[in-house]
């Protein structure tokens, strides 16, 4: 495999990476009470020491009471959270990295398994998660824009930590998704609508916010999917039409980067064309884009959760699409998740030594 391509620098305001590899969110749950261990410091570290080009944390909760549905997910917000954050930062970009926080609001959720709730009921556009699950409360126009404020809050706060970008998620059913989701948005205010354009105004109030709080020659990230958990061939954006009414006002609001979630890197989004969700992304916005989704191995990642082990595949498909001006980066989850040298084995040609990947490593924090 030739992955020069892989290995050009990229830089986007305060973005100056060395290449175009991005180590994917994924939650650990390995910060007690919302707080970030030596522990956590140290995973991050070892995947900039291995050539990671850019570090997106796993989801960090934003403060509102009820942005979490467990208790060991990392908060980012409050004095001991915040420390335990500066710490991270302050090791990754020792070992040469750069990094952002992915900032997070859950909205209705599942409780979690081992029955801790937080103090109020969960929060959403509506009181569901997904068709036919309640299990939390419709937002205020006060809780809304307690949201949003809190959403600026945490993206401020990680500017003045020295994180290099900042990641919103509005992704994979979570709050922001569950706004632009007809499912669970039947709200009859401006943060309602039969349109998809018309459901995204939530998710631009956020983004102008957060905008206003970091300045505009800060880097910003969205990440977004159009499937959900339990309906991968769901879509929120039916065709290139929809797709260019629900991106646009985000970029014009302030993102400079659209991460694109989706299950296979290789598949197409629509018909007739073979762009995946980040060819698109970047054809109707102008903006760059990170693609994702089973790179570098032979399954997904929710077969992971069910138990699946996958190994090694090629990227060759990722460098065609990549040289073709296809994305910019490359987001990469499970690899650099068992391998922190994953990136620094692919650089130097030694694919021999690439591991491939079990549920025994979604366990651990190594």
């Amino acid at each position: 495999m030739n992955t020069d391509s892989l290995f050009r620098p990229f830089s986007l305001k305060t973005l100056n990476i060395k290449n175009r590899i991005v180590m994917a969110p994924m939650t650990r749950s390995f910060s007690p009470g919302g707080v970030p261990t030596a522990e956590v410091a140290s995973y991050y570290a070892k995947r900039a020491a291995g050539e990671v080009g850019l570090i997106l944390s796993e989801g960090t909760v934003i403060n509102r009471p009820s942005s979490s549905s467990d208790p060991n997910i990392p908060h980012f917000y409050g004095t001991e959270a915040l420390a335990g954050w500066q710490q991270v930062i302050n090791e990754v970009h020792q070992a040469g990295g750069q990094m952002g926080p992915q900032i997070w609001h859950q909205g209705i959720h599942a409780n979690h398994a081992s029955g801790w709730l937080p103090d109020t009921p969960f929060e959403g556009p509506s009181s569901f998660n997904s068709p036919g699950f309640e299990n939390g409360v419709p937002m205020t126009d006060a809780a809304i824009a307690d949201t949003i404020a809190a959403f600026g809050q945490a993206a401020a706060d990680a500017k003045d930590l020295g994180f290099d970008t900042v990641e919103i998620h509005g992704a994979h059913q979570y709050l922001i998704d569950q706004f632009f989701w007809d499912a669970t948005n039947n709200r009859t205010d401006i943060y309602g609508g039969k349109t998809l354009a018309e459901r995204t105004r939530f998710a631009v109030e956020v983004i102008k916010e957060v905008r206003k709080r970091v300045g505009e020659d800060f880097a910003l990230i969205i990440r977004l999917s159009q499937f959900k958990p339990a309906a991968y061939d769901f879509k929120l954006a039916k065709n290139e039409q929809e797709m260019e009414q629900w991106l646009t006002p985000m970029a014009e609001a302030g993102i400079d980067i659209f991460h694109c979630s989706q299950r296979r890197f290789w598949e197409p989004e629509f018909e007739g064309s073979d762009l995946n969700f980040a060819g698109w992304a970047k054809k109707v916005t102008g903006k760059a884009t990170i693609s994702v989704g089973s790179v570098g191995l032979d399954g997904d990642f929710f077969g992971a959760f069910a138990g699946q082990s996958s190994q090694p595949s090629s990227l060759d498909e990722l460098v065609r699409r990549m040289d073709r001006g296809d994305f910019d980066l490359v987001a990469v989850g499970r690899p650099l998740l068992a391998d922190a040298n994953w990136v620094e084995k692919i650089k130097n040609n030694r694919m021999e030594e690439l591991k491939g990947f079990s549920k025994e490593a979604l366990m651990e924090l190594v």
